[in-house]
């Protein structure tokens, strides 16, 4: 079995961020950054990776690949896989692509294809540094001297200029498309749907740096920077899909309901009271808490959910949301991966009910990827956490782009669907750094 070593390091009034950028550009071909609660994660080399698509999971570890397919819960094959790694206290970080969604049983929509490509990539990595306020702690499985020199030395790195992103042109007629969700909310095919617009960046980005000026503009909920197989991406999540304890407490957080924030203290409080009072933002609300309750009860001893903090306010950058957190206790013979797979995709990125909107995702918004997917961290002790992947900019290959979306009811309108849009795109957009 591989055994990390570990080691506490001095940082002094370092910054954190800074410290997290600087071993996001140290070379190595794969890491995940997590943020959560005030704390950096930096992971670092794959000292063993968990692949899983459709049909088959596949674990890369002491230099041995062992594939094999699978069936039933995904949750429950990358649960054995990662049980079964060489590694003593292993932690493990990756992404969840949205098409994670079309393999939870009970979501599988009739007659559709299952999906292809990977959908899940996990690390456990060679190197992993948590950072706060003064203090590095270091878990490594080799020398790990590269990163102390990089955490304790005099280092001034130059971000770059941000470049303008013009997010306003509707070039995947998404208006065409709310008006014909809204068509079908009225003739009772769903109550509420999701649906996205990609927009296109001109050139090629620096995602490290785009993180790291998009980080200081934002408040978000988790935050993450990645490069994984290739593919980058970096964002700052306004909410998590699930929270998962040792202890088995779980935490969802729907945020649905959403103004511009970010225009002046007289306009961002007029626009919080027309939230707070809009029927239509409060009915998408309402819905959204509904849901996610009744997925909590699947997977929780019953009368343990409940609904905390219901309706408050949470400022996310360019925008203001409606947000309740509802919280549950595991039923005995459940695990925190039951319980992304009760909530995924979030509610507040597909849809009410949950099978019919994924059905108009699939039919009007096509292939997501990582959007609206979850950058996920996992501990051998049995606990989760998901960061929602929204706010974000995604690079592969020579392709950059950003999305975002906005949830449809029966009031809602195309023109303003989509000035919800540019209000979402405006917490990244501004921060884009060219390559």
């Amino acid at each position: 079995m591989t055994e990390y070593d570990r080691e506490e390091i001095a940082t002094g009034s370092a910054d954190p961020l800074d410290l997290v950028t600087r071993l996001a550009r140290s070379g190595f071909d794969d890491y995940v950054v997590y943020e959560r609660a005030g704390t950096w994660t930096f992971a670092g080399g794959a000292l063993a990776t968990v692949t899983l698509d459709a049909r088959r999971v596949r674990v890369e570890a002491g230099g041995e690949v062992t594939e094999r397919s699978w069936s039933g819960s995904p949750g429950q094959a990358l649960r054995e896989a990662l049980a079964e790694l060489p590694v003593t206290g292993w932690r493990a970080y990756g992404r969840v692509n949205f098409g994670f969604a079309s393999l939870v049983p009970g979501l599988t929509l009739r007659g559709a294809a299952a999906p292809t490509g990977e959908i899940v990539r996990l690390i456990v990595p060679r190197v992993e540094v948590t950072l706060a306020e003064g203090t590095a702690v270091v878990r490594a499985v080799d020398t790990a001297e590269h990163v102390r020199e990089l955490l304790t030395a005099d280092i001034e790195l130059d971000t770059g200029q941000t470049s303008a992103v013009d997010i306003t042109a509707d070039s995947a007629n998404y208006r065409e498309r709310v008006a014909q969700a809204i068509k079908e909310i009225r003739q009772g095919q769903y109550q509420k749907v999701i649906l996205s617009r990609a927009v296109h960046i001109p050139f090629q980005v620096d995602i490290v740096g785009t993180y790291e000026r998009g980080r200081l503009g934002n408040t978000p909920a988790r935050s993450f920077v990645l490069r994984l197989n290739g593919a980058e991406a970096a964002g700052f999540s306004p909410e998590i899909v699930v929270s998962v304890d040792g202890a088995g407490h779980v935490v969802t957080q729907p945020l649905a309901g959403t103004r511009a924030f970010g225009r002046g203290a007289e306009l961002d409080a007029a626009a919080r009271r027309e939230l707070e009072n809009d029927p239509k933002e409060v009915f998408e609300h309402a819905v959204s808490v509904r849901a996610a309750q009744e997925e909590l009860r699947r997977i929780c001893k019953p009368e343990s959910v409940h609904v905390g903090d219901f309706m408050g306010i949470k400022e996310r950058g360019s925008v203001q949301h409606l947000a309740s957190l509802v919280n549950g206790d595991l039923a005995e013979d459940r695990s925190a991966w039951d319980a992304l797979e009760a909530v995924f995709p979030a509610v507040t990125a597909s849809g009410i009910p949950k099978r019919e909107s994924l059905d108009a995702i699939a039919r009007m918004d096509g292939s997501r990827g990582l959007y609206s997917g979850a950058v996920v961290a996992i501990d051998a002790d049995g606990s989760l956490d998901a960061a929602l992947v929204l706010r974000a900019v995604y690079q592969e290959g020579d392709q950059a782009w950003l999305r975002a979306g906005a949830g449809i009811v029966v009031d809602s309108t195309p023109d303003r669907e989509f000035e919800e849009t540019c209000e979402k795109l405006g917490s990244v957009a501004p921060f884009v750094v060219p390559a």
